[in-house]
């Protein structure tokens, strides 16, 4: 079962840009999109073969998520169930026989980190769901998670320490996640690859130095290991300012 996932900093432009042709490339069994900046009714997509499930953010042209499924699921959820957090479309949860799978856009700690707090609840409430659900099967979650988990995840750390995405506080808490009986995917089979980035600012010819980040993921269960065959970084397609990532699983 192939697994991707991208942040598409805003579909409709992204479909602009050979969208169609990368997604029918990827051929996955289940795609997921963040950041997909959409009110419900501004773009039909025809995947036929594909359930397609939404979570649009109040806000217009701001965040939210998709997910394309040729899998149906036992049930489908939107959102953490907590009031504070479930306005700005972050989050899909689907059922499946014998695991969940969930998308996840985790909110940016900002310029000036003027996020920051609200991010650090953020964490611990993500968690705590997922932990709920990891008791009763096996967890896989993706997405954009705003995060570069150490140093080796990005190209300038030294600069860029303390800045939104790098901080010890969101680096601490990815820690606790993967202390936590999860595994990030792209570690497991790449412990020690340094120069593969999921994200390069659109300033300073960033991509084309790949002066990046790696903060798109697939984390599991850990139980799921003996079901992993390979995870995939697709540095070479273009249309957004992340690329898609991938998890290929029995």
């Amino acid at each position: 079962m192939k697994l991707i996932s991208w942040n598409v900093n805003g579909l409709r432009a992204v479909m602009g840009k050979d969208f169609m042709d990368s997604f029918h490339a990827l051929d996955a069994d289940i795609f997921c999109l963040q950041e997909t900046k959409l009110q419900e009714g501004q773009i039909e997509m025809d995947l036929p073969g594909y359930e397609q499930y939404w979570n649009y953010a109040e806000k217009k042209g701001y965040s939210g998520t998709a997910i394309f499924t040729k899998k149906t699921p036992v049930s489908v959820s939107y959102g953490l169930g907590i009031e504070e957090h479930d306005h700005e479309g972050r989050v899909i949860t689907l059922e499946f026989e014998d695991f969940y799978f969930i998308t996840c856009y985790t909110p940016n700690s900002q310029d000036g980190l003027k996020r920051l707090d609200y991010r650090m609840q953020w964490e611990d409430d993500f968690l705590s769901y997922i932990k709920r659900l990891d008791e009763k099967k096996p967890v896989i979650f993706c997405g954009d998670l705003n995060v570069a988990h150490e140093e080796i995840d990005l190209k300038n750390p030294k600069t860029n320490h303390k800045n939104a995405g790098f901080t010890d506080e969101e680096r601490a808490k990815m820690s606790t996640i993967l202390s936590s009986g999860f595994i990030d995917t792209w570690r497991y089979f790449y412990p020690e690859d340094a120069d593969t980035y999921s994200w390069w600012s659109y300033r300073f010819h960033a991509r084309e130095k790949n002066a990046g980040w790696r903060i798109d993921y697939f984390i599991t269960s850990e139980r799921l290991k003996d079901r992993y065959e390979s995870a995939a970084i697709h540095t070479e397609i273009f249309g957004s300012d992340h690329c898609p990532v991938e998890l290929v699983i029995k």
